[in-house]
């Protein structure tokens, strides 16, 4: 159609171009467009046309100003696209020019299109060198924001590093980390899949495969592309393919059916209605332009008289396609002749669907977009009137220069572009329902807003239906998640989302899913069994609440008991002569000790305090000291006392009660000293113990001084065997009774008892190493309380025929 300002419009009508054969002989003939039309292409050409005349109507924008069109099918083919921006840029006309400026001779203002980003590209690169503006509908290529390399070229449809992003945080959302992808051979495929997969690593997702086809390659490459995605084990396949493409695809897959996919779609065949006859994609996801009304459309779309299809070859070849008729006889065979009573309203098709007009939107909104840009270059604002000179002459240059400027809104629907071209990008997520017939259609589940803050992007308003029409997400993940407790240990060769889930380390816990790093809990905290929270070390002595306590405590009581009732024994029978003949008096003092040592074992149980600590080594050291050095002194009066028989001999005056108190007194004090250097340098004190046991806190006596804690042993140790080695002298000694066996038993006992105590509390880890200390006082004390009294006992007791002073005088 003619007019003042002409626009062009470039549609992809058909998909498929008629292969021309070259021979280098003939002219070659020129390009035509084969194939069924693409009726939703269609209805976007249509859509070019009401915009065109609802604005030649309009008195606001462009009064008296009157627009025409040029409208070509590109076939979706990039030399197709080239012949026909030459044709935009010089006209229709078969002849040459002759004036000086023959680039301007037909020329258009604008051009709306092309749907696809490749062809859109190649036409770019034409008209762009000429300044004529390219407002595209469908072309969302990211590489078409580069003003650089298309300077003209503006979309009303984002670029596809938003829908790119949109994708990759929708796949994100439902925890879908292995996936495969596929995409068109072509630069919408190729730079939306680089876009894509660049969003999806940032975001942890890892791609399995990655394959690209294209319409016009052999069956064979499609056919492989269908094998990869039966035989992968990615449940969910992205696919970034134009709506030619996937169909192609989706036909090879339906052949024979592959196991269950969730398939995610870009755009441009997700929203496509024709792609909803494959019912085994029910369930697919997929980001669309939101969907939109325009008021009249749809009464023009479907106002098709006779006349008007009969004077357009497109609409008559979709006429003719659509009810399957003919509208001219050409053979005597043809049957099928369209007879007028055809009729358009019951057809089911994408051009008549217009509850879904997206695209169909983005058309229109570039239709007027184009046209405020020439308003705005040749119309003016005089006394509140518009006045526009549809006799100037305009360039495209400033059309190309309004066009960057343009921000209006038309039917509720805000158009203007950024600094690169690009709208500002809203999506709606839609999802493939099956309907109560069994038939799958389109729902509106979400929408992402790329203007809105980091992670706000997508919001899901809606119920959502998965593949195999399941209400439950699908799981697509190389490996399932690792649980708390665990971290990941990526598999050597394979993507980062392929790991094995290993339990955290001894002392380490993880406490997040899927978690890459264990962490150590502090020192006195230890994992649970889970390993996924750290819990305050039980604390460990050895405790009157426990059998071995209990145990001990009851011997160490016992003992002491035993020592009294020995004590009250011998005391009821002092005057007996078994009892003075074998010193009384040291014998006493010897079960006072020894009631002690029983006693200062108790010190050992319970939970460790300072006071604890220093009272229950000195009271240990002093009271064995006082115990070894009575028996000690109780030796030497029987060795001295046999001595003291020879004649001439006086010693026994070097050896009466008050020498072997002082003796006793002298012995006990230097340990007292030994003692109290030892507190007052570096005294026992209670400490926790964080190294014996990993997973537990022993509460015990630090020793302060290892030395001071030595020397008492040692001092105790010396006295012992200065004792056994006395006693040894003494046991031949002719007494009937002779005491000086038993304490050669009591400190060979003793020391044996001592000596394998030194490995033992050594190597005895926590509380176990009191309980050694405690065994080896308890050892000792009654080795020694049985060896030197139990004989005495039980003659008084049980042998009182012996308890003579004949019976011991016999030898």
């Amino acid at each position: 159609m003619n007019g003042d300002y002409v626009i062009g419009g470039v549609f992809s009508i058909h998909y498929n171009i008629k292969a021309v054969k070259y021979n280098y002989t003939t002219k070659p003939e020129p390009l035509q467009c084969t194939g069924r039309i693409d009726s939703r292409e269609l209805r976007f050409s249509r859509a070019m046309i009401f915009a065109i005349e609802e604005i030649n109507n309009s008195s606001k924008l462009l009064p008296g100003i009157r627009l025409g069109y040029q409208i070509h099918d590109s076939c979706a083919s990039v030399p197709m696209t080239a012949t026909v921006a030459f044709h935009l840029l010089n006209g229709l006309d078969s002849g040459f020019k002759n004036k000086d400026n023959c680039s301007q001779s037909g020329i258009v203002m604008a051009v709306v299109g092309e749907s696809g980003s490749t062809p859109s590209i190649g036409m770019s690169r034409i008209i762009g060198s000429f300044n004529i503006p390219q407002v595209s509908h469908f072309a969302t290529c990211t590489c078409l924001s580069n003003k650089q390399q298309f300077p003209s070229f503006f979309r009303t449809i984002p670029s596809d590093k938003f829908q790119a992003y949109a994708l990759a945080k929708l796949v994100k959302q439902f925890g879908w980390t292995w996936i495969g992808a596929v995409r068109s051979d072509s630069d919408y495929g190729n730079y939306g899949m680089a876009s894509f997969l660049n969003a999806a690593y940032k975001e942890g997702i890892c791609v399995e495969y990655s394959e690209s086809f294209y319409r016009t390659q052999p069956r064979s490459r499609i056919q492989r592309v269908a094998d990869i995605i039966r035989r992968s084990t990615a449940v969910v396949v992205v696919a970034f393919a134009a709506f030619g493409d996937m169909k192609i695809l989706m036909e090879e897959l339906s052949l024979e059916p592959s196991p269950p996919r969730q398939w995610i779609g870009s755009e441009a065949w997700v929203t496509d209605p024709d792609m909803l006859r494959f019912t085994f994609c029910a369930g697919a996801m997929g980001i669309g332009i939101p969907r939109s009304i325009i008021p009249g459309l749809r009464h023009f779309l479907l106002n098709l008289p006779p006349t008007k299809v009969a004077a357009s070859p497109v609409l008559t070849e979709f006429w003719e396609n659509a009810f399957n008729c003919r509208r001219e006889k050409i053979s005597a065979t043809d049957k099928n002749i369209c007879n007028g009573s055809e009729d358009i309203q019951t057809l089911q098709v994408p051009y008549t669907d217009t509850s879904q007009l997206r695209i169909t939107n983005m058309v229109y909104k570039a239709v007027y977009a184009i046209a405020h840009a020439i308003h705005e270059a040749v119309c003016q604002e005089i006394n509140s009137t518009t006045q526009c000179d549809k006799l100037n002459r305009t360039e495209s240059t400033q059309i190309l220069s309004k066009l960057k400027k343009v921000n209006f809104s038309q039917n509720g629907y805000h158009v203007s572009f950024d600094a690169n071209g690009d709208p500002v990008a809203m999506y709606e997520l839609v999802n493939w329902q099956k309907s109560k017939s069994g038939s799958l259609e389109m729902m509106t589940v979400g929408y992402y807003d790329a203007s809105l803050p980091e992670g706000q992007e997508l919001h899901i308003y809606q119920n959502l239906t998965w593949m195999e029409d399941s209400k439950e997400v699908p799981v697509s993940v190389c490996t399932d998640s690792c649980p708390p407790g665990t971290h990941k240990i990526l598999q050597k060769g394979k993507p980062i989302c392929c790991y094995d889930c290993v339990p955290c380390p001894d002392g380490e816990i993880s406490n997040t899913t899927d978690s890459l790093n264990c962490f150590l809990c502090p020192k006195e905290f230890w994992p649970n069994a889970e390993r996924d929270t750290c819990l305050p070390k039980p604390v460990e002595f050895l405790s009157y609440h426990e059998v071995l306590g209990i145990i001990l405590a009851i011997f160490s009581i016992s003992g002491a008991c035993l020592a009294v009732i020995t004590a009250t024994v011998l005391f009821r029978h002092r005057t007996s002569p078994i009892v003075r003949a074998n010193n009384s008096e040291l014998s006493f003092l010897l079960l006072f000790s020894l009631t002690l040592c029983f006693l200062c074992s108790l010190t050992f149980i319970g939970p460790p305090s300072e006071w604890s600590c220093m009272l229950r080594h000195t009271a240990f050291g002093i009271t064995f000291v006082l115990c070894i050095s009575c028996v000690l002194g109780k030796t030497l009066v029987v060795l001295m006392a046999f001595k003291a028989t020879l004649p001439g001999s006086n010693v026994m005056k070097w050896f009466g009660p008050p020498q072997q108190r002082m003796t006793v007194v002298s012995f006990t004090f230097i340990q007292v000293l030994i003692c109290i250097i030892w507190l007052l340098l570096r005294p026992p004190f209670p400490m926790k113990n964080l190294s014996t046991y990993k997973d537990r806190i022993i509460l015990e006596c630090a020793l302060g001084s290892a030395v001071g804690f030595w020397a008492v042993l040692g001092y105790i140790g010396l006295l012992a065997v200065f004792c056994f080695v006395l006693a040894v002298l003494a046991r031949k000694l002719p007494d009937n009774f002779n005491e000086a066996k038993l304490i050669t038993f009591s400190m060979l006992i003793f020391c044996a008892v001592w000596i394998t105590f030194i490995p033992a509390y050594v190597s005895s880890p926590g509380k176990f190493t009191v309980a050694v200390e405690i065994f080896a006082i308890l050892a000792s004390s009654f080795g020694l309380i049985l060896c030197i009294f139990a004989p005495k006992c039980f003659i008084i007791l049980f042998k009182p025929e012996k308890n003579t002073k004949k019976h011991v005088m016999k030898k």
